[in-house]
This record gives structure tokens, sequence and C-alpha cells, in this order.
């Protein structure tokens, strides 16, 4: 939720700053909001005028008892005031929920550093890591090759849950509990403390840190409560805090969340979108802080940094790109992507989301930070990134790794949580964890 007060206060640059991301509807609703805005005012005026109104009126009836002074007038008029207060603090509240339900759609401002452009096309790459492999004759879709190998069963997931589940078996289980064990040990060598969250999360909080509006359509609602299946940690390890005032010399706090996540959207239906790329239920590794607002700018390049450095020591080509205007979604102000080397489909595709919050999330899950007996005003920024999304990071390796025989590598680096295995060929028992 942007400030309010920036809004009253400097209206030109807010609009200035929603003009950049190239959707039109934005302007409207910052208009919508600064009408809601002007009539709660307003509607707080009237509800203090009433207040102030009864506490006169019992003053006079006091200082009229005291005195020996007729009563009736001011008792009838004592008797008609209350429900004129109740509807004043009723119409009060009521316009606040309309200006804040609006406010909490208007999107993040955006940093300067955003380039501008309409959508994905005109993200702008920043770096490079690796050399792209060239195509290879006979290498099969990661699909394809996990099935042969017995590895994984889509046929029957699809028949036992639908399109977009899978099953995993065997040394494939091993490799997703390896990509998720590095990247913790990864992280937790550099301060981050391991986090395991709820899988489901309240309205109010998922209001608070993304736009539901946009995202409900593809999350998995909890008929009969307001419960929803969560569809990153980033959500639910935003929400962890909520309403506290966190001690200044306690941040940055930074957490690294481990969960399963849950999406509607799935991906088309090409021979290489069949298996694991984009799925409604995946395992991923993801990185969240808390900080002070000066601090952001270098911890996203640090939380970048970590990310890229999962794909460095995987061996897997990748290029970064700081997302444009027109996709860089409501939540960041600033927004980069890994994109891994997908070397049966000659692609770059996205592996990694790793965004600035700035006190979007902060400031609508009430979240301040202050110090011993000092009230919190100071709203933190939050940040977040990818550190492996484990379905995609499979699909990479097996692509990457797939050998002509039809057996797939090991990366290195993973080899020591597969008990020294260095192929995946096919069910196996589980390895013990060195």
């Amino acid at each position: 939720m942007i400030d309010i007060e920036l809004l009253r206060s400097e209206p030109a640059k807010v609009e200035e700053n929603l003009q950049r991301r190239r959707h039109p509807p934005y302007l409207q609703l910052l208009h919508d909001v600064r009408a809601k805005d002007a009539a709660w005012r307003e509607s707080v005026q009237e509800a203090d005028r009433l207040r102030a109104q009864r506490n006169s009126l019992g003053q006079r009836i006091a200082a009229a008892r005291k005195a020996g002074d007729p009563l009736d007038a001011l008792l009838a008029e004592s008797k008609a005031l209350p429900p004129r207060v109740e509807e004043a603090e009723e119409r009060e509240r009521t316009r606040r929920l309309e200006r804040d339900r609006l406010l909490q759609r208007v999107p993040n401002l955006l940093d300067p550093g955003v380039p501008y452009g309409k959508d994905d096309t005109e993200n702008v790459v920043v770096a490079t890591w690796g050399t792209p492999s060239p195509p290879r004759a006979g290498q099969r879709p990661h699909g394809e090759v996990l099935e042969t190998l017995g590895l994984a069963d889509f046929d029957r997931a699809r028949r036992a849950s639908g399109a977009g589940f899978y099953y995993l078996r065997g040394p494939m289980v091993l490799l997703d509990l390896a990509l998720q064990r590095f990247a913790l040990d990864l992280l937790v060598e550099r301060g981050f403390t391991p986090v395991l969250p709820p899988f489901v999360l309240r309205r109010e909080p998922y209001e608070a840190v993304t736009d539901l509006n946009d995202f409900e359509n593809v999350m998995y609602k909890i008929e009969g409560d307001e419960l929803y299946l969560i569809a990153t940690s980033e959500h639910p390890l935003a929400a962890l805090y909520q309403g506290e005032i966190l001690e200044e010399d306690a941040v940055p706090i930074k957490l690294v969340g481990l969960s399963t996540n849950f999406r509607r959207e799935i991906g088309g239906h090409g021979v290489d979108q069949k298996g694991l790329f984009r799925v409604h239920q995946f395992t991923k590794v993801e990185q969240f802080v808390f900080c002070r607002p000066e601090e952001s700018p270098a911890l996203h390049e640090e939380l970048r940094a970590n990310a890229e450095e999962v794909f460095r020591r995987l061996a897997i080509p990748y290029r970064v790109v700081n997302v444009c205007t027109g996709d860089v979604g409501t939540v960041a102000a600033r927004k980069y992507d890994i994109e891994a080397w997908f070397a049966r489909q000659q692609a770059y595709r996205e592996v990694v989301s790793c965004s600035n919050c700035t006190d979007y999330q902060a400031r609508g899950l009430g979240i301040r930070l202050g110090r011993a007996g000092r009230p919190g005003k100071v709203v933190p920024h939050t940040l977040n990134s990818t550190a492996v999304a484990t379905s995609r990071a499979m699909v990479a390796i097996v692509e990457q790794y797939q050998r002509p025989d039809g057996t797939i590598e090991v990366p290195p680096v993973l080899r020591p949580y597969l008990g020294g295995r260095t192929e995946l060929s096919g069910p196996a028992p589980a390895a013990p964890h060195p």
C-alpha cells in the first residue's frame, strides 16, 4: 500500500510515476482513491463535530443540574444525539474501508532505475554468465526423458489430480531434495534464518502483500474459509510480523523460506511444456528481508547475487534482466528476473524473480521500525527473491546435463547430497545425506 500522505501532499508526483506503468486505468483508480479520501476526511470532521457537541452537551447538563435549571430540552437533545454520533462514526468507518480497498490496488511507486517499456519484450539484459550450449542431435524434451527413465509420471498424475500435477520417483525425488538443501545451506552460510511458513494465509494479510484483484484468479481458495493456499512463501514471510514494531537494531532480518506453493496457472500444450516447467504445485526456496529504507537498494543487489550464485554453482548459463515498467508488477518498485538457458528449447526462460518492494507490503501489514519505549514511525522495506524453484531448476538440469544415452548427469555441486551419485538413470533407494 502506498503512503496516503504522499498522495495527498504530492498527487502530481504519484500520478507521473503511475503513468510510467503504461496502464491508463491506474490513473482513474488514483482519482477514485482521492475522491474517497476526501469523503472520508469529511466524515471524520462530521463525527468529530458531533462528538464535541455530545461532550459539550454533557457539560451543559451537569451545569444545569447543579444550578437547578430546567433539563427537559437538554435531555431531549442528549437523547437524540447518540444515534447521530453512531451513524456518523459508522459512515467514517465505511468510507475508510472503501478508500483503503481502492488504495490497496494502487501499485507501488517505481524506482527511477526501472527501464521504460510496454512488456517483457522490452526488459533490459544487464548481465550474462556462461555460454549457452548449441543444439544437440537427439536431445529430447525433459518430460519424455523423465518418463522413459521412470523418474516421473505425468499421465497418472493427470488421471489422479488433473493436468499440471506430477509424480516424481526415485532419484528425481532426491534431486529435488538436493536442490532444496543446497540452496538452504548456501543462504544459511550467508546469514539467513530458515523458516518453514504456513502453507495457507488469511485474506486480510494476503490483500496487504499483493493485489488480490489481479492475483486471486491464479490462487487456490479454501471454500468456506477466508483462506488461500500460498502461491509463494514470500507472502506468509511478509506477514510474519503483521501489526508489530520491529526493533531498529534488529534489522535487517534475513529469512529463507521453504515451501510447497500452489498456483492455478499452467503452461501450454507444446512438447516442451509437458512436465515440470509450469505446474500447479511446486517447491521453492525463497529469500526474504525486512530492512531500513536506506538499506534496500544494496540488499536488492545482494539477493540477486545469491540467486545468481545458485545457478553458477549448478553450471547452468543464465542472464539477468532489469524488468521494464510495463512488466514489473503491482507490488515491486524494481525487479530483476534471472533467466536460465534451457538447452533443449534453445531459449532463456525465467527461473528467478528478485524484487525490492520498498515500504509497500510493510505499510499494508502495519509493520513499523522503532526502539524500546518509542513508537515506531518508520516503515521498513521488504525484499524477496527466489533462490531456487526446484521444478524449473530440474528442467534446466535435465536439458543441460542430458547425455546421448538418455541418462542425466548430476551437477557436481549436488552430488554430495545424493550420496555421491553421478547420474540419474532410474529409480533407486534413497541415499543418505552427507
